[in-house]
């Protein structure tokens, strides 16, 4: 068995991508699930250590990550984690939005790494960036994971997000003024009818199971936890989170 076990939440592939280089690096038999599959807690429970990586929306953690936690609070008790937060451009405390909760239920914390990665809002087009821009991101990134592999195996591992300052700049930064945005799940997404071609692509990838096909067309519900994952992968662009119109979407293959 690995001695390490890797398990994010990824909506566009940023996250998955860093917790999975992650865990490889750290051990080259490790592995790294979703949050989503049916069998993460019975690797939860099998492993002392855990990589535990998330998105960071508005300076806080999605709320499937928030509520995956909560719902499995006594798997975590005693176990040793270490935090992966993925942004576009601000975290502040991201690391610690979940660690506070983890040690809530007894969990220990290991360490924090906050990594800039291309950001998945496709429907606001302030935050987009050249396809070469979004690949050195990946790069730097990748630098970044070895560095944090080799000083958490040398017992010197980092602490981002983790502290005081982290938590004002996360607090005042984004969260308090937008805490709405994360707190509850959305009546989202926004569905153009008449590009939907009812392919029901978004349907069968939805991790909250938030969207149905009914007369041929892709209807949302109030469960969406703002991955944007049917947005990067609709063909006929016809979703819309945040924004109004499709910039680009936003895949992790696109720029790797």
């Amino acid at each position: 068995m690995s001695i390490i076990l890797g398990v994010y939440f990824s909506g566009t592939g940023n996250t998955k991508h860093c917790v999975e280089t992650f865990v490889k690096q750290y051990d080259n038999n490790g592995i790294a699930v979703s949050i989503e599959s049916p069998n993460v807690i019975e690797a939860v429970s099998a492993h002392n250590t855990i990589v535990l990586g998330y998105p960071i929306y508005f300076s806080n953690m999605p709320k499937i990550v928030r509520d995956f936690i909560d719902k499995n609070k006594n798997c975590f008790q005693n176990k040793k984690i270490y935090i992966i937060a993925t942004m576009g451009l601000f975290s502040g405390d991201g690391a610690a939005c979940s660690a506070r909760v983890l040690q809530k239920y007894s969990a220990i914390i290991l360490g924090g790494l906050h990594l800039k990665m291309p950001d998945c809002v496709g429907d606001k087009k302030a935050l987009k960036k050249s396809t070469q821009a979004n690949h050195e991101l990946i790069v730097q990134a990748d630098k970044k994971i070895a560095v944090a592999v080799q000083r958490l195996k040398d017992g010197n591992p980092h602490k981002e997000g983790l502290g005081f300052l982290y938590h004002m700049a996360g607090l005042f930064g984004q969260r308090l003024w937008f805490y709405g945005k994360t707190a509850t799940y959305k009546q989202k997404p926004n569905i153009d009818i008449d590009k939907c071609i009812g392919c029901g692509r978004c349907v069968s990838i939805c991790p909250m199971k938030n969207i149905v096909i009914q007369n041929g067309k892709a209807v949302s519900h109030n469960q969406c936890t703002l991955c944007y994952r049917c947005f990067s992968h609709c063909p006929t662009q016809a979703l819309t989170i945040l924004g109004k119109q499709v910039y680009e979407q936003c895949l992790f293959e696109k720029y790797s």
